[in-house]
């Protein structure tokens, strides 16, 4: 696999990975048709798990099917796809090395009361499938945020011991925060940055928006002038609290959108500095043309041709 000098300027990054872990990271990195770019974007499809089948599938019947995601990732030249384990094992022989896969490794349901996951997946099932990372879900501000902590922090351990990549999902929510307040500016970049201190290689957290939730967070912003005024100034300082940019941060696409508003939205991540996105109901809830010319729409914004 060649290695462009851009990926290996990011992989110098993580100093303390072994060679299995930076070459898992690599295949990443230099996959579809962004490979070498230093930019991502990837095919999440773990919402079967937290919303149902009904909701996530229903609206394109074709996505009942697990090999349609991973046809659809190969065929729009993606840089991953994630999901969880009965969806990479449906899939798994057919696609063997046709794409980077990560393993979601804990998932929560839309009839859930408490803010918290149930782990689905073992690190020895990601080596199984011959996946390149394992991903993970934290909610910041959950009254189960610690311990979700400490079970990412000892699978992470064990990922990189044995040479996979780690994502982490960071979503703020429960606790003493608001539904504004789960994507706030300062709750989002806070979010992310313990993400990156949990050891993630690639962080995925919600675009923020101009809100600011906490008190004594609001008086930094206003004294040292940091600008939140638009999204892509918003997007450059969730990036500057990943390390200053050492570390891999892609954004959701969020709930259903119109494709005018997606692109700009994107354009606008672009603009910010961020690494891509990982976009799976904005895609896969579509007509497979219409997702894959979305797509196509989507690496044309980060390649700089759009």
């Amino acid at each position: 696999m060649r290695i462009t000098q851009r990926v290996k300027k990011i992989l110098a990054n993580y100093e303390s990975d072994c060679p299995g872990t930076k070459a898992s990271l690599a295949r990443i990195l230099m996959e579809g048709k962004l490979g070498g770019s230093g930019k991502l974007v990837i095919l999440p499809v773990d919402q079967g798990f937290e919303h149902g089948p009904v909701r996530s599938f229903a609206p394109n019947p074709p996505a009942y099917d697990p090999h349609y995601h991973y046809q659809l990732a190969i065929d729009a030249g993606l840089s991953a796809y994630a999901a969880p384990l009965g969806m990479l094992e449906a899939g798994a022989d057919s696609f063997a090395g046709a794409i980077p896969t990560i393993l979601k490794l804990n998932s929560s349901n839309s009839t859930a009361t408490s803010k918290d996951q149930a782990i689905t997946g073992s690190v020895e099932d990601a080596l199984r499938l011959g996946c390149s990372a394992v991903g993970f879900t934290i909610y910041p501000g959950s009254d189960e945020q610690f311990e979700m902590m400490e079970e990412i922090r000892e699978l992470a351990e064990e990922a990189k011991s044995v040479g996979l990549a780690v994502v982490i999902w960071s979503y703020p929510r429960g606790g003493n925060l608001s539904k504004q307040g789960e994507t706030a500016m300062d709750v989002t970049a806070y979010a992310a940055h313990m993400a990156a201190l949990l050891g993630a290689h690639i962080i995925k957290v919600k675009p923020p928006t101009d809100a600011l939730e906490q008190d004594e967070a609001k008086k930094v912003y206003k004294a040292q002038k940091i600008d939140i005024s638009s999204l892509s100034k918003r997007i450059e300082h969730v990036v500057q609290s990943c390390f200053a940019g050492r570390r891999l941060v892609v954004f959701s696409g969020g709930g259903a959108k119109g494709t005018d508003a997606l692109l700009d939205e994107i354009r606008a991540i672009r603009d910010g500095g961020a690494t891509g996105s990982i976009i799976g109901r904005n895609t896969f809830q579509r007509p497979r043309e219409e997702a894959l010319e979305l797509l196509d729409s989507i690496v044309k914004i980060y390649q700089g041709k759009a």
